[in-house]
């Protein structure tokens, strides 16, 4: 449900408006305004029902005296969103919009009821990253964003954020359109120092309020590299030990994972879709389509900090001894696990390793 802090366009009714007079104004608009006079005024949600029951296909907004209780019964009505009061908090909106996600009584064009969920087979993950390719594919990032966050597709998503060179453009657009996502930001124990600070200061600027610092198993890291040099003589098992196999376990109960890829950063990402499936999970990457030129102009024109290295010639950064500073003929990437074949760190494979 979009939250809105002010509605700009459509015609204001109070909800204690004559039934005709409102279905008169719905012929002639295409957004509407219901304004409720009491919390426990019922006409509003009648009124939506009954709007969207004769063929009205234009937008319905609640405003006035409604509640975060009230989230998933304005839905089901057929309202698209709520305006808010001046200075009240959305979390509550998003939460409340989240938490009744299903119903048990039945309304009309409800397809969601808690006994159909209960007895509907399991949603194709790679059926429905086509769908959404087909539908989203296109649309702007933010719009993206909006539609695979939408509880009515059901999914449990979680943003994975390195808070490297271009990460402060996915978590802007997270911030506008669901600032408690959950974030997991893995912390290797071999960052540089300017990469923490950044997102502490990242996270503070944006009011994200769900990033998880994500570390490796102690016991595991202990066996698998216990000088801290095992990037030395084989990097992969150090990915594995200290991102992979900790993301794996941060992200179980997450069927959707969002991502700040994009094609431009290296000839292995070229044909990086907006919308992947691997092993029943929906990997979402809204900046895929995204040029380094688009990347600087939304860093300049909302002002967003950038990580400190950036100056420095760091164009991507992961853990400080596998990246360096590239030349200005280099792509993005090539700074990363410099003079070795590697070129990922395996946390975007086709799976995750299992946790140990």
């Amino acid at each position: 449900m979009q939250l809105l802090e002010q509605v700009q366009d459509g015609v204001r009714l109070s909800v204690s408006t004559p039934e005709e007079d409102i279905r008169a104004a719905a012929a002639a608009n295409d957004s509407l305004i219901l304004e409720f006079e009491a919390f426990r005024d019922g006409r509003g949600f009648s009124l939506a029902a009954v709007l969207r029951g004769q063929g009205y296909r234009g937008r319905l907004i609640a405003a006035g005296k409604v509640l975060p209780d009230q989230a998933r019964h304005l839905r089901r009505c057929g309202f698209d969103g709520v305006e808010l009061a001046p200075g009240a908090d959305a979390a509550p909106w998003r939460r409340m919009d989240q938490v009744f996600s299903a119903a048990y009584q039945p309304a009309s064009g409800d397809d969601r009821l808690v006994w159909r969920q209960r007895h509907a087979a399991p949603q194709d993950a790679t059926a429905l990253a086509a769908r959404l390719n087909a539908q989203w594919g296109q649309a702007d990032a933010e719009v993206l964003l909006r539609a695979v966050l939408d509880p009515a597709l059901g999914r449990k998503a979680a943003a994975i954020s390195s808070f490297g060179a271009e990460s402060a453009v996915l978590l802007h657009l997270i911030s506008r359109v669901q600032p408690d996502l959950p974030v997991v930001f893995l912390e290797t124990g071999q960052h540089f120092f300017q990469t923490l600070a950044y997102r502490r200061e990242l996270t503070d600027r944006l009011g994200l309020t769900d990033v998880r610092d994500i570390k490796p198993d102690a016991a595991a890291l202990s066996k698998a590299d216990p000088r801290g040099d095992l990037w030395r003589s084989a990097p992969d098992a150090c990915c594995a030990v200290r991102k992979v196999q900790p993301l794996s376990q941060a992200l179980a109960g997450f069927d959707t994972r969002i991502t700040g890829r994009k094609r431009y950063q290296n000839s292995h990402r070229a044909a990086l879709e907006p919308f992947e499936a691997a092993d029943d999970v929906l990997t979402v990457n809204p900046l895929a389509a995204w040029s380094a030129d688009q990347i600087e102009d939304w860093l300049r024109d909302h002002q967003l900090p950038r990580h400190p290295l950036v100056e420095q010639g760091y164009p991507s950064i992961g853990c400080w001894p596998c990246t360096r500073a590239v030349a200005a003929d280099e792509d993005a990437r090539d700074g990363r696990w410099a003079g070795q074949e590697k070129t990922e760190c395996g946390i975007h494979g086709r799976t995750l390793a299992p946790a140990c």
